[in-house]
């Protein structure tokens, strides 16, 4: 196994930090890396906001469902899906663009996390643990205003970072499914009750699949939170909408 499949393996989010602070130097490594990520038509439909600010900080952690540690992190990069710089160098250019669809903003999106993800390797190889912080795309309106975002600019990811705790180093990784539970040949075929069944059975060992199911979906899927995120980011997705 090679160095890189190897960091990718034992990567895992990290929430709890040591107080050494990241080195200007390696934080310059880590948004190079990020921009070397693959980019629809080598556009970078993204801007990254680097949180500095530390009472900037306070809020995102009280704002992004009170998770404290946020505040204490030695480095927070927002990733944003960013339309609008194109649609600014297009008028710029006495171009006339069009008005950005869902289209753009998925694409958008796609860019940003996928330089994301390079932030989060590369932050790896160096030792510095990193957590994405999916809240940011709450609370629309409070977001926006905070962190002063215009139109076609959505705030696709947050991500902390900084040197892991030894038991935060320690800690084990939860267990992914099997490759033959998320893999499938050609076409998607619909999953059927054995099959659903046995790709969570690493969570069903002490407890009835009912059991496990219907815990996990009041905890995550019909919870609160995820009932906010879906509310906000309909309410971003109205500036794209006919």
């Amino acid at each position: 196994m090679n160095e890189i499949i190897k960091s990718l393996y034992g990567r895992k989010s990290v929430r709890v930090f040591e107080e050494s602070p990241i080195p200007e130097e390696c934080k310059k490594e880590i948004l190079m890396a990020a921009m070397q990520a693959p980019t629809a038509g080598n556009q970078q439909l993204y801007t990254i906001l680097d949180i500095t600010e530390q009472k900037l900080k306070d809020e995102l952690a009280v704002s992004c469902d009170n998770q404290l540690f946020i505040a204490k992190a030695p480095m927070i990069l927002i990733f944003c899906a960013d339309i609008l710089k194109w649609i600014d160098v297009f008028r710029e250019g006495g171009a006339k663009p069009r008005k950005p669809g869902c289209g753009d903003l998925i694409l958008a999106i796609d860019d940003a996390l996928i330089a994301a993800q390079n932030s989060v390797m590369a932050a790896e190889s160096m030792g510095i643990g990193s957590c994405y912080i999916g809240d940011i795309m709450e609370q629309c309106e409070l977001h926006r205003n905070m962190l002063h975002l215009p139109e076609y600019v959505f705030p696709a990811a947050m991500l902390v970072f900084g040197y892991p705790t030894k038991q935060q180093r320690e800690r084990n990784k939860p267990e992914r499914c099997r490759l033959e539970d998320m893999v499938q040949e050609n076409y998607y075929r619909r999953r059927d009750s054995e099959q659903l069944r046995r790709m969570f059975d690493k969570e069903t060992e002490n407890k009835s699949f009912e059991e496990w199911s219907q815990a996990f979906c009041k905890r995550k899927y019909n919870s609160d939170f995820s009932r906010e995120m879906s509310r906000s980011v309909q309410e971003y997705l109205k500036e794209y909408m006919d």
